[in-house]
Formats: structure tokens, C-alpha cells, sequence
């Protein structure tokens, strides 16, 4: 960036006019994935262009962002939508602070927190030091680069050419369309017609929009000017000498973790005999089987998480200085993490047996996948525990996190709760219509495909079909269509069936009131439409 400044300071404010014209006053959708790549293309262009050459891992955190980035485009579920953000960010965020070092896979939590802070504070301070590091550097440089310093001062006084030529041009501008203006009645409405697009009523409107395309152009410039500067990787924390040395003594780790052990599993004892033994036993203790099933499983992924952090925690602090020392340690932490997957199965069960009571929710579904993944991440745990590994749980930590937020996209989860829920009204049990309703458009193609294909009872095919009509008079009631730059596949995909739907749904009618929608079945009965406000 040094060499080319001028450069550099117009990619990053053609950056932030590109945020303004592809999220103002548009839904997420392909524009954020849009973003992303635009970002990623200019930060390895200026940095490569600048002499920084990019590490090897560093290409497998830019597929990750394009794949969630592209995530928000495919789906419309918020939690999927929230964690495809979120980790977006983030693996942008890890190429900034490791872009030439390439370290990321050994980073731990403290070099995660201590990168990310130096990050934070490069955005503010970098941009604002550049410039005089700059000038400084051709000032050294003077003899030896004239003609590199003549091009970067040539360079920023044909910028500021630029801007007085403007400013001398307005005015001239203004007289010669005035005259023409009035010459020509047809030249004078197209002039009028485009001057309306800097209406002065929307001064304040357009004064906010540069305000934070600006702003957003700094920030950009910090993060590219933080990747050229302090991305080496050049010392990890605790790499050399532990952060904090092992203080707590063996005996009392080993008293901590076996009360642990003892309890776990005399809990698990009473799982086999109560809750995996059959619903014959928990009567006899004076309890229904369902009563025992949707209790505690909110716990039971507590104490599995909270377990995760005791092990973490005991092996950083513990001081093992025998070989049978260690050995024991790790069999505790093993035989821990043992009884805490039995108890995330039962908890899995309970969870399980929830929802074919109650039926299928997005929490409950969340909680499905995330026992999956935590369980997989204690077994991961305590085999880098044995292995005198324990540096890479933070990389095990960050697989984790990314398995989780990608299957909840491969699963569908408003799809999932759809063939679920209809599943449990095949077998007799009630369907939840009003929570179908307020399903993202991620639903549409499971809701269709119960609707045409499945043989259902009357009442439960009539719900599907009023939740479908809702959906189509929802669109109806946009004022304005959305614009490419939020094309949606999965919007996309919900209007081609719902028009294909359309002949079918015209039997259900929707009633508007002030402040809500109602839906009237063929037969008469009505439900409440979710509606969703602009």
C-alpha cells in the first residue's frame, strides 16, 4: 500500500460506495455474498500488489467465508443466517491478523483475544498514521527512489486535481444547463428528472449514507493496513513459557475430578435403570414417562459443557510431573468424558421423546445438532489431552463451531420441523399451524411437497395449505418487489412453487385487518396469518 497510497485510499472508498449500493435498503441475500468476495479480491490485490504474499492456509479460511457467505443467500432461517454472518467475520477477521504468518491452526484463545484487540485497534489508529508513514518513507527514501516519490506525489496531486476541476466545473455547468434548460422544453424535463435524484429533502438522507460509507472505507483501510503490518505470526502466546504455570497440586486434581467421576456416574446408574430401562420402571418411582422425558435435557447439555471446561481447565492447572501421574490424569478425564457422553445421549433421548410429545421447534432442533457437535468435541478433547495436545483445542474448538453452523444449513432446519411435525399428524398427534406460519421461506418446499404428495387427514392437509396460502398473501402485500441485489434462492424457489400452487390456493381466502391477516379455509375455519411488516 505504500507504494501505491492513492490507490489504495480510492479501492477502499469504492469499497464502501459498493456496501451502501448493495445493502441500502435491500434484504440480505446475494449482495452479502457480493461483499464478501469484493473484499477479498481488493485485500489480496492491494496486499499482493504491495509485495505481501499470502500464506498457504490462508486460501482455506477465504473458501470457508465464500462458503457462509454464500450460506446467507441460500438460506433464510435466522439462526442459519445469524451464524453464517457471524462466522463470516470471523474467518475474515483470522486472515487479517495471520495473513502472512499463516499460524491460525496453533493459535489458542489468548492469541485469538490478543489479535483480535490489536485488530480492533489497528482499524481505529492505522488509517490515521498511514499517510505520515508514508511521506516519511519517501522523505528516507529521497535520493534513492526519486522516481517511486515523484510517482506517489504525482499520483495524490492528480487526486486533488480531480476535486478543483469539480469544484470549477459546477458552476460553469450550472449556467450553460440553465440556458439550455430553457431552450429546449424536452432537454428541460429530462434535466429536471435527474436533478430530482438529488432531491433536497433527501440531504439528510444522502449526508448519512457518505457519512457511513466513510466510516466504512476507514474501518476497510485499518483491517488491509493491519494485514500488511502485524500478520507475521511471529511469537504465539504460551508457546515457549505456559501463561499460567501449573499451580493446583496432583492429589487435589485427582480428589476434583474423581468426586466428578463417582457422581456422573452413579446419575448414569440411575439412567440405565429409570430412563433407558423402560417406561415400567419410572412408574414405579411415581412418575409418567413423559413427565421424566422433557425434564432436565437443558441441563444435561449444561453439565456436558460445563464438563468440557472442568477437563480444559484441570489439565492447564494441574501439575503432573511423573509419567503415572499423567497417565492417571488422563484416565479420569477419559472415564469423565466417557459418562458425559452417556449422559448426552440421554439427553439426546429426553430430547428426542420432547418433541414426539410436543412436536418439532428451531430451538429444539438447534439443541439436536449442538449435542452432536459438543459430543464430538469431548472425545476430540481428551484424546489431544493424551496426547499432550492441548494447544490445538482452540483449532478443535473453531471445527466444531463451523460443522455446527454448516449442518444446520445442509439440514434445513424450518424443512426439517416441517417433515417432522407432519410425521407426528400422520400418527394422530395435533400440527401446530400458527408456528408453521411463522417459518422462514426455507419451509415452502416441505410444506408443498406434504401439501400435493403425502396422503394426510383433512384438517391437517387444510393447515398446510392455509400456512402456504399465508405465505403467498404475505407477497402479494409487498409494495415494492426486491431488487436483484437481494436475490434470494431460497425466495426465489418458494415463488416459482407457490405459483405453481396458485389454482390450488385460490380455494383459501385471505381477510385483511388493520393489524394482522386471517386465512379461511375451504371448510370454514380461519387462521392467523403471520405477517411480515417492511
Amino acid at each position: 500500500m505504500k507504494s501505491h497510497p492513492t490507490r489504495f485510499w480510492w479501492t477502499v472508498v469504492a469499497l464502501g460506495w459498493a456496501f451502501d449500493f448493495l445493502f441500502w435498503r435491500q434484504r440480505p441475500g446475494i449482495n452479502f455474498g457480493l461483499y464478501v468476495l469484493l473484499c477479498l479480491g481488493a485485500g489480496f490485490w492491494l496486499l499482493r500488489s504491495d509485495g505481501h504474499r499470502p500464506a498457504r492456509s490462508i486460501w482455506l479460511l477465504a473458501a470457508l467465508a465464500a462458503f457462509f457467505a454464500c450460506l446467507v443467500c441460500l438460506r433464510e432461517e435466522p439462526m442459519t443466517v445469524f451464524l453464517a454472518v457471524v462466522l463470516t467475520l470471523f474467518l475474515m477477521g483470522v486472515m487479517a491478523v495471520s495473513f502472512m504468518g499463516g499460524r491460525w491452526p496453533a493459535y489458542s484463545l489468548l492469541d485469538y483475544l490478543g489479535k483480535f484487540l490489536q485488530l480492533g485497534g489497528s482499524m481505529v489508529a492505522r488509517p490515521l498514521t498511514f499517510n505520515a508513514e508514508v511521506k516519511e518513507r519517501l522523505r528516507q527514501a529521497e535520493q534513492a527512489q526519486a522516481e517511486s516519490r515523484s510517482g506517489a506525489r504525482r499520483g495524490v496531486s492528480q487526486a486533488w486535481a480531480v476535486v478543483r476541476g469539480v469544484v470549477i466545473a459546477l458552476p460553469i455547468l450550472a449556467l450553460f444547463a440553465s440556458l439550455l434548460a430553457s431552450a429546449d422544453l424536452v432537454f428541460g424535463q429530462r434535466l429536471k428528472d435527474f436533478l430530482q435524484l438529488f432531491d433536497i429533502e433527501k440531504l439528510p438522507e444522502y449526508i448519512f449514507r457518505l457519512g457511513y460509507i466513510l466510516v466504512g472505507a476507514y474501518l476497510l483501510a485499518g483491517v488491509f493496513l493491519h494485514a500488511a503490518a502485524h500478520s507475521q505470526d511471529e511469537k504465539l502466546s504460551g508457546q515457549d513459557k505456559a501463561v499460567l504455570p501449573p499451580f493446583l497440586g496432583f492429589t487435589e486434581a485427582v480428589i476434583v475430578l474423581g468426586s466428578v467421576a463417582v457422581l456422573f456416574a452413579a446419575f448414569v446408574a440411575v439412567q440405565f435403570q429409570y430412563f433407558f430401562g423402560g417406561q415400567a420402571n419410572i412408574h414405579l418411582e411415581g412418575y409418567t414417562y413423559s413427565e421424566y422425558a422433557r425434564r432436565g435435557f437443558g441441563e444435561l447439555v449444561s453439565v456436558a459443557f460445563f464438563s468440557l471446561l472442568l477437563i480444559l481447565g484441570a489439565g492447564s492447572v494441574t501439575r503432573r510431573e511423573t509419567k503415572t501421574q499423567r497417565r492417571l490424569f488422563s484416565g479420569l478425564g477419559a472415564g469423565i468424558v466417557a459418562l458425559t457422553l452417556v449422559i448426552l445421549v440421554s439427553a439426546f433421548q429426553r430430547l428426542t421423546l420432547y418433541e414426539t410429545a410436543y412436536g418439532f421447534s428451531r430451538l429444539r432442533t438447534y439443541t439436536h445438532v449442538f449435542m452432536v457437535w459438543l459430543g464430538l468435541l469431548l472425545a476430540v478433547t481428551v484424546v489431544l489431552e493424551m496426547a499432550h495436545r492441548e494447544r490445538a483445542f482452540t483449532l478443535a474448538a473453531m471445527l466444531a463451531s463451523l460443522g455446527f453452523a454448516a449442518s444446520l444449513s445442509l439440514i434445513n432446519v424450518d424443512g426439517f420441523i416441517v417433515r417432522q411435525n407432519v410425521n407426528r399428524a400422520q400418527a394422530g398427534e395435533s400440527l401446530d399451524v400458527d408456528y408453521l406460519m411463522e417459518l422462514s421461506d426455507d419451509a415452502i418446499p416441505a410444506l408443498a411437497a406434504a401439501y400435493r404428495t403425502q396422503p394426510l387427514p383433512a384438517s391437517v392437509k387444510e393447515g398446510i395449505g392455509a400456512a402456504l396460502a399465508c405465505s403467498a398473501a404475505n407477497r402479494r402485500a409487498e409494495e415494492v418487489p426486491p431488487s436483484w441485489r437481494s436475490f434470494h434462492v431460497a425466495r426465489w424457489n418458494a415463488d416459482r412453487i407457490l405459483g405453481n400452487l396458485r389454482i390450488e390456493l385460490e380455494a383459501y381466502k385471505v381477510k385483511d385487518e388493520d393489524w394482522s391477516q386471517q386465512v379461511i379455509a375451504p371448510s370454514g375455519q380461519e387462521y392467523f396469518c403471520y405477517r411480515f411488516w417492511d
